[in-house]
């Protein structure tokens, strides 16, 4: 699995997300596999950063800079990975740039998005 992040600069990477549902939802990761982190906090980084400039400001997705990542995150080992060695053109987050400690709250506050309506939800009953 991938994703991507978008660097401060607003620099732009589409990578491919495998194992996701029909619905184009990524499975959810096991909260046991993420270390702890604090959603309010990782709200905060990931603005200060700039990962909304390409994923939108709740990790929605923004066509075209960038995939979905909330609520759904790919497990938080393979974030991790691709933010800190990321192999298309996003720069890497290095420790120096987003600390263990601000990646963990990311990944809390992406895991802690409430997911898409259903269509169902969005039609008057009939």
């Amino acid at each position: 699995m991938a994703a991507l992040l978008c660097a401060a600069d607003g620099s732009a990477v589409a990578v491919v997300t495998r194992g996701q549902t029909p619905g184009g939802q990524t499975p959810a990761a096991p909260a046991q596999s993420a270390p702890p982190g604090n959603a309010v906090a990782g709200r905060k980084t990931y603005i200060k950063v700039g990962c909304n400039s390409c994923h939108g400001n709740e990790g929605q997705g923004a066509a075209p800079t960038g995939p979905r990542i909330a609520p759904n995150p790919m497990p938080f080992a393979a974030l991790s990975r691709y933010v800190r060695e990321p192999r298309a053109n996003m720069p890497p987050y290095t420790a120096k740039v987003l600390s263990d400690q601000d990646l963990a709250d990311i990944y809390a506050f992406l895991r802690a998005q409430p997911g898409p309506a259903k269509v169902d939800s969005l039609l008057p009953p009939t």
